[in-house]
């Protein structure tokens, strides 16, 4: 799949799950708001309801005093002056035509009421007239209903507060009202003075000034004069659970969105990573095929040259030919063996012969092997061995293949307008540990590279130059190396200027 389509792929499906979350982010958003206005709602609903409910329980209370007195005024007209009978005997009920039922007793010995009519056989008739009476004066009283609630209305006040609004009948209402809207949630409540002292207030009422957004204030007995307004303030504390667990199910929704936003980065991240590797092994296989090339070359050239019999008949030329046979062989074969070793590198650990290996000792040789070969190139490599303690526990040929490594390299890229410049140091840094610097002044890494060369496969571009061939294997091997010997490895650079290879070994400790 070319890059551009990865490209497309991935903006389209980041585009799409974008869009997804937002949608669900704003259905949420949405839901909770909707539930937040119900619930805020539900809970004025159900107070200015338990508000209605406690004055319809005072206008009861004197509306039942009002009764009582038209039942007594009425009865004790019966009876001029005489005493007043001793109530206790006959009672009926009836319904005004606003639907208020009152019950209506007379009370007395039924015997001296009987007495008081003139005949037994006339008793009926007499209790129906009084029975009418006492409807006669209620149907009067009726004309008057208006007037006597304001009146009832306006003289509740004094009456006290724990009468007119009992906390455990303020707390039944609140209950029942709560429910019959569908709030089935716990509540706290006080009943607030003018001045803002609690009258009373439940176990649990504790707001702080996070919960004003819970808190909900209805006033009481809007009749009673302006400076003796009770107020009932009614706290949820679980309000915002409520509001958001009647939207949890919209939770794993997202959730799954998430995991799949997740996993489609994942794919695209290692759809990138393959797309990457695909080119690092194509370049791989098109270095290698260059790389093998020239001494497969260079072996089939000399065979053609044996066949020639005039060849053959010189040993001087049988030598020449014998040696290219056997140089360009061990290159093929170090070239082969250099893919297999990092193959094995990258399923178990090395096998590494560990020896104790002075490092200045070492470093001296491998410099004086190499110098020919940069001054072949018209360059100078020099050394500053200034470690007092060198002995380390090395492979020695590991440890002789990473610093050929890294001096090849500083020849492969060097600057073409500046002779080249090789240093090679080492020094103590305490705590048991070895400095080693390779230095050049080449052409130098950009900053963007620093980070990669140490990959398998990868090379850095080297612009119009084509005479740098490799693998790209040189300095993962070198890593992986330094990593098995138990030390670290970085890298400094600077384009034009050069590079410095800076490598950590613990000393051999005694």
């Amino acid at each position: 799949m070319k890059k551009h389509t990865i490209w497309i792929l991935t903006i389209l499906m980041a585009v799409v799950f974008l869009g997804l979350l937002f949608m669900q982010i704003m259905y949420m958003k949405n839901m909770a708001e909707m539930r937040y206005e119900q619930f805020t709602e539900g809970a004025r609903k159900s107070m200015i309801a338990v508000a209605q409910r406690l004055e319809q329980d005072e206008t009861r209370h004197f509306l039942e005093e009002d009764v009582s007195s038209i039942e007594s005024s009425s009865l004790y007209a019966q009876y001029p002056g005489n005493p007043v009978p001793q109530l206790g005997g006959m009672k009926y009920s009836f319904t005004t035509a606003n639907g208020l039922e009152a019950d209506l007793t007379i009370q007395g010995n039924i015997t001296e009421i009987s007495r008081l009519q003139p005949d037994a056989s006339m008793t009926v008739d007499r209790f129906k007239n009084v029975q009418q009476t006492y409807r006669s004066n209620y149907l009067y009283q009726r004309g008057l209903l208006d007037d006597v609630i304001l009146n009832i209305l306006s003289s509740a006040s004094e009456r006290p507060i724990e009468l007119r609004a009992d906390s455990a009948v303020v707390r039944r209402y609140l209950r029942q009202e709560l429910d019959t809207l569908g709030l089935k949630v716990p509540f706290e409540f006080a009943l607030v003075a003018p001045g803002g002292k609690y009258v009373y207030r439940s176990t649990g009422y504790a707001p702080t000034a996070d919960d004003s957004d819970n808190m909900f204030i209805q006033r009481l007995f809007h009749n009673d004069p302006a400076n003796a307004h009770y107020a009932l303030k009614v706290y949820f504390p679980t309000k915002r659970d409520y509001i958001y667990s009647s939207i949890s199910f919209l939770v794993p929704s997202m959730a799954f969105t998430l995991i799949l936003l997740v996993v489609f980065v994942f794919t695209i991240v290692v759809a990138f990573r393959q797309k990457k590797l695909t080119e690092m092994k194509n370049d791989f296989i098109n270095n290698m095929t260059h790389e093998f090339k020239t001494p497969i070359s260079s072996i089939s050239l000399a065979a053609q040259m044996l066949n020639d019999a005039s060849v053959r008949k010189s040993p001087a030329m049988l030598q020449q030919i014998s040696t290219v046979i056997n140089d360009e062989t061990k290159r093929l074969r170090f070239q082969v063996e250099k893919v297999l070793q990092m193959s094995m590198f990258e399923r178990q650990r090395a096998t590494l012969k560990l020896q104790e290996v002075d490092a200045n000792l070492a470093l001296y040789n491998i410099v004086n092997t190499f110098k020919l070969k940069v001054e072949k190139y018209g360059g100078k490599i020099s050394s500053h061995l200034d470690a007092m303690d060198a002995i380390v526990n090395v492979d020695e040929m590991h440890f002789t293949n990473v610093i050929f490594n890294l001096l090849d390299n500083a020849v492969k890229y060097r600057r073409e307008d500046e002779p080249l410049q090789l240093t090679v140091s080492s020094r103590d840094l305490g705590e048991d540990r070895l400095q080693i610097i390779i230095a050049d002044n080449g052409i130098g890494i950009r900053k963007e590279n620093l980070k990669k060369i140490f990959e398998k496969f990868y090379r850095v571009s080297t612009g119009n130059r084509h005479d740098v061939k490799g693998f790209g294997l040189g300095l993962a091997y070198v890593k992986k190396m330094i990593t098995e010997l138990n030390g670290t490895i970085n890298v400094e650079s600077e384009p034009g200027v050069g590079t410095r290879f800076i490598i950590v070994l613990p000393l051999l400790k005694e």
